[in-house]
């Protein structure tokens, strides 16, 4: 599952958020459904992640700032922007078609059959969620 974050710190002098934060440090970890620590990891104010995990159900996310320059906090207000990419999403199909060398009619199916299958996944999990 690929993930990009971005930070942005509150200005107390302009009174929005600086576009960017550099300088700050990003601790990022996520735990599967069992609460098995799949990735614990030191970033920057933005970047990217990705983590495996063969464990189906809700995954916790944490990100947490390991700046030790509190000063920086004096306004108390720190933006993060997460996007998670989940699903069929996830798969790279240019590179599948030069692996598998797939013609572009099979590389089209796969990915038919992949959202298919996602949808399945969706629907058995709406079905448990739901109790129905």
């Amino acid at each position: 599952v690929p993930g990009n974050y971005r930070t942005q710190l509150w200005d107390k002098q302009s009174e929005s958020f600086l576009p960017s934060t550099p300088g700050l440090g990003m601790h990022v970890e996520v735990k599967d459904p069992d609460g098995k620590v799949v990735l614990s990891r030191q970033y920057g104010s933005e970047g990217r992640f990705t983590f495996t995990s063969h464990t189906p159900g809700e995954h916790q996310i944490c990100l947490h700032s390991n700046s030790s320059r509190m000063a920086l906090f004096a306004g108390g207000k720190l933006r993060v922007h997460l996007d998670i990419q989940v699903g069929e999403h996830t798969n790279n199909y240019p590179e599948i078609a030069a692996k598998d060398k797939l013609t572009e009619l099979q590389l089209r199916a796969r990915q038919l059959l992949d959202q298919v299958e996602q949808i399945q996944k969706e629907q058995n999990y709406q079905r448990v969620s739901s109790g129905l």
